[in-house]
């Protein structure tokens, strides 16, 4: 099989997803332990967390791509993929620190609200960017490395790393992975179409034949 050569937008997203994902994939398995043996807290706290969090960035992000989706151009897009990832930076790292059940609430939110400005600028920029002719292929990509690999990577590691360092530690580990990915992203400035663009412009980065 020959492997399509992908844009420069394609190649940056896919690389930086595969990092963040391989930094949540190292402490989403030891959550649960995290909450009742670190903490002390009852199971059920698991549960509200993660109700909190999905609650929240269901509610938050509809409006949130709403109004992005109004401002044509990709600047807007790309600062809140930048500014919304740094709050989730924040909170994960944060998660080192929580001695109480209302701390892992609140950093929940925060996590919430911080993924809500970065899931719909992502799509959209990946949709805007994707190459014609390989859209199949560059979304199952993205599902196998950036989500699976890295997915499987992390989860591979979590719980060694857990029994060696502790839980806390990983919470460090995921922030300074997602700082990483963070970085990657930086990258992206260049090719952010800006206000005004053609609408073909928009949808395709041009690139040589192969």
């Amino acid at each position: 099989m020959r492997f399509p050569k992908l844009n420069q937008v394609i190649l940056l997203l896919i690389i930086a997803e595969f990092i963040i994902a391989t930094g949540d994939a190292m402490t989403a398995p030891i959550f649960a332990l995290f909450v009742t043996q670190d903490i002390g807290a009852a199971a059920y706290v698991v549960g509200f967390c993660i109700s909190i969090y999905w609650a929240t960035k269901s509610i938050l992000q509809l409006p949130i791509a709403r109004y992005l989706d109004k401002n044509h151009g990709e600047l807007d897009d790309y600062y809140a993929i930048i500014i919304g990832l740094f709050f989730t930076i924040i909170a994960v790292s944060s998660l080192y620190f929580a001695t109480k059940i209302w701390h892992l609430y609140v950093l929940h939110v925060v996590l919430a609200i911080g993924n809500s400005f970065v899931t719909p600028p992502f799509y959209a920029i990946f949709t805007r960017h994707i190459d014609k002719n390989n859209e199949g292929f560059e979304w199952a990509l993205r599902s196998s490395f950036s989500l699976g690999a890295g997915t499987a990577i992390g989860a591979a590691i979590s719980g060694i790393l857990a029994t060696l360092i502790g839980f806390r530690v990983l919470f460090l580990l995921n922030g300074l992975l997602m700082f990483f990915g963070w970085v990657v992203l930086i990258f992206l400035r260049p090719w952010i179409i800006p206000r005004g663009s053609p609408p073909a412009e928009r949808i395709f980065i041009e690139r040589p034949n192969r």
